[in-house]
């Protein structure tokens, strides 16, 4: 093991926070993204403090983890690396799989194309419904064991599930897409966090980019953008037009609260919500992320948290978006 990655630093659950959201780094569908944009916002979310990392195997087959891998070269120690196993795609088609096998084969995979000798927290991307979860449990405790992860967690699945519950062993984390413009587990995550001890990551923090409060036609989305998609129901429809009336309603309260931007707002409103929780945010550019950290500047009062609730109240129930 090399000494970068013996003293990467394990702090960052301590407090609530913003993570560094790298499935845009797969440069699979969000537009244009340029390799040395990514880079240089990889070292401004460092030089910012921001060390956590969320990226997956699949994000861009593979290209997600190896610029990240690159970009933190000489620096490792300062991030903590959170990738994902479970979605397997191959002969142009994807599926899931936890099995045993498919797990350590790419978890290997994984650690070659970060370039470290351990992953600090390795999540289960998707359940697939026929590995038996304390059979998944088992693989990653024996991943941790062998100094190859630090920590597991789970993604799209409920940290409640009677079968992870019984395995006797907890979980670092657990992630859920939740925003303003996605409320459909709140009532669950906020039980469980009232509850438990784990932190929860919250994914889609700003709605694949809507509530950044700049999309306001689709023609402003390069052609190949996966956001075309009706699967993206934020950005199309009557939804669409919801999104527009709650974004209003944010551009009040920014202007009167002093926030300088509607993601500020949207993120803030994720930490301040949910007990021990990280807003991870898609990251193409450093602007980005130098914006989502100023949402850590300040606090929403309950009075702010309340009327942003009632604004979003239609988010509810909301179609899931992958």
């Amino acid at each position: 093991m090399t000494a970068s990655d013996t003293s990467a630093n394990m702090s960052w659950d301590a407090a609530p926070g913003i993570g560094f959201g790298c499935c845009p780094m797969g440069g699979h569908g969000w537009g244009k993204v340029d390799e040395q944009q990514l880079v240089d916002a990889v070292h401004t979310a460092l030089d910012l403090g921001i060390q956590l990392f969320d990226t997956a195997d699949v994000y861009g087959l593979g290209a997600s983890e190896t610029i990240l891998g690159r970009a933190l070269a000489g620096r490792r120690h300062e991030a903590v690396i959170a990738t994902k196993f479970g979605v397997r795609y191959e002969h142009g088609k994807s599926r899931y799989d936890n099995s045993r096998t498919w797990i350590l084969q790419a978890a290997e995979a994984s650690l070659r194309r970060l370039h470290v000798d351990v992953i600090d927290l390795y999540q289960m991307h998707y359940w697939d419904g026929t590995t038996p979860l304390p059979e998944i449990v088992g693989t990653l405790q024996d991943l941790t064991v062998a100094g190859k992860i630090r920590a597991w967690g789970i993604t799209n699945h409920s940290p409640t599930d009677a079968a992870l519950s019984q395995s006797g062993l907890r979980c670092k984390t657990y992630s859920f897409q939740y925003s303003l413009v996605q409320r459909q587990a709140e009532r669950e995550i906020l039980a469980h966090q009232h509850a438990g001890r784990q932190v929860f990551l919250g994914w889609g923090s700003l709605g694949q980019g809507i509530l950044s409060g700049k999309y306001q036609d689709l023609s402003q989305l390069d052609p190949t953008d996966r956001r075309h998609r009706e699967v993206y129901a934020n950005f199309h429809g009557d939804r669409f037009a919801a999104v527009q009336r709650l974004l209003a309603g944010m551009q009040t309260i920014a202007a009167e609260i002093g926030v300088a931007t509607l993601s500020q707002l949207a993120l803030r409103w994720v930490i301040d919500r949910i007990p021990r929780s990280i807003a991870l945010v898609g990251i193409k550019r450093p602007e980005q992320i130098r914006d989502a950290a100023g949402s850590l500047d300040f606090r929403l009062e309950p009075a702010v948290l309340a009327r942003l609730d009632a604004l979003s109240a239609d988010f509810e129930s909301a179609p899931r978006q992958r």
